[in-house]
């Protein structure tokens, strides 16, 4: 098992391109040849991070819009 995680974690994207597809992704326009494509060459630790931050910055914007709509 720690062999194929590490094997994972060696995958040539890099992290912006990671975003990328974890943007689309939060859209939900992906077509499933470009999600398999990206899912055999992303790196799960970029993923896991990219997403981090997508979800983080979504939350900052809904509650800047929140504040903004309630002032």
């Amino acid at each position: 098992m720690s062999d194929d995680l590490r094997e994972a974690s060696q995958r040539k994207l890099n992290f912006f391109q990671t975003i990328r597809a974890v943007l689309w992704s939060f859209l939900g326009i992906r077509r499933s040849r470009g999600y398999e494509e990206d899912a055999a060459r992303l790196n799960p630790v970029y993923v896991i991070l990219a997403g981090l931050v997508a979800a983080g910055l979504f939350v900052a914007i809904l509650i800047l819009v929140v504040r903004m709509v309630v002032s």
